[in-house]
């Protein structure tokens, strides 16, 4: 079996998802190999601080997919290169097969037949980064290549640039927060968990509660939540859109992050900031932020109270903020 040329990771499709394939992709890296990664297009801003060997733009439309594979293998020349597939679909692998990229992924979906290397999913419970990387690991062992284990330490190790410190101190600045300690709340999140609303329902009180001990509390929605953002905090200041890794560096620049299990929790994770998510639909156990930095509260049955959640905050934010 001829040693691969490169290897093509296709990354999961959501925000947080991507954070905690983010040990998956150091892994891979550490082959030493071209890493060219398949995800959707704002993923290219998130990981602009990783020496990758490509970026394909993933629409999620898996002929057009396809093409694009095609076309970036066929520039690249490579020979013979193999293919890592973190989600579970069959359009994923569908993409990698037709665009002639021999693959391992986990048994799912009905995609046995087109993965070269069908990898059984572990059993028990894992949390999401680490089945992630077990399948990633499985690849490598099965193409003689060296994998390197998780980290002792729950971490994700987000590589951010000094284009996304620039960006994240230059929103702090035209809202008048450089250098002032700050709460960052994140009062949304897309979709629905089993037909439930996946936002903690306090987050009004809270701002006020901690503005009146003389907390700065702020947010930073991107674009499409900045409504919802505003009516369930409306007194919070308001800092303007950021790109992901900005976000994900300005939530290592709060005092504390207090968010609903959603990308920004694990954006959060990523970045190592300290931060309080709360569950309320969703179970810490599979899907919480993966850091040594959090601390997560509720459960997948009842949201954790404003009371219980205020002292939690007051108990994580430093010392000598607000008091």
């Amino acid at each position: 079996m001829p040693m691969p040329s490169a290897i093509y990771v296709r990354l999961p499709n959501w925000i947080g998802d991507v954070c905690m394939s983010l040990p998956s992709l150091h892994t891979l890296l550490d082959t030493q190999l071209p890493i060219v990664v398949c995800a959707r297009p704002w993923a290219r801003d998130l990981l602009a601080g990783y020496k990758l060997g490509g970026f394909i733009d993933m629409k999620g439309r898996w002929r057009e997919d396809r093409a694009a594979v095609h076309a970036y293998r066929k520039k690249a020349q490579h020979a013979h290169p193999r293919g890592v597939l973190l989600p579970d679909s069959l359009s994923s692998a569908m993409v990698f097969s037709f665009a002639g990229i021999q693959s391992a992924g986990y048994r799912d979906d009905g995609r046995s037949l087109i993965l070269r290397w069908p990898v059984q999913k572990p059993g028990g419970a894992p949390h999401a980064v680490q089945a992630w990387h077990f399948v990633t690991a499985q690849a490598l062992k099965r193409w003689n290549l060296p994998a390197s284990p998780l980290p002792a330490e729950r971490t994700l190790g987000l590589r951010m640039t000094d284009r996304h410190r620039s960006e994240a101190q230059h929103a702090l600045k035209t809202t008048g927060l450089d250098n002032k300690p700050f709460v960052l709340i994140a009062p949304t999140a897309t979709g629905l968990h089993r037909g439930k609303v996946k936002v903690w329902p306090h987050y009004d009180a809270l701002t006020r509660q901690l503005q009146e001990q003389g907390h700065i509390v702020a947010m930073c929605p991107p674009p499409a939540e900045a409504e919802s953002a505003r009516r369930n905090a409306p007194t919070a200041l308001c800092l303007p859109p950021l790109k992901l890794g900005a976000f994900a560096t300005l939530t290592r620049l709060a005092s504390l992050v207090v968010c609903n299990d959603s990308g920004v929790s694990h954006l959060a994770a990523a970045a190592g900031s300290r931060q309080l998510t709360l569950f309320g639909v969703t179970q810490p156990e599979r899907t919480g932020p993966w850091s040594e930095n959090a601390v997560c509260l509720g459960s997948a049955n009842a949201w954790p109270s404003l009371r219980d959640t205020e002292q939690h905050i007051l108990a994580l934010l430093p010392e000598d903020i607000g008091r």
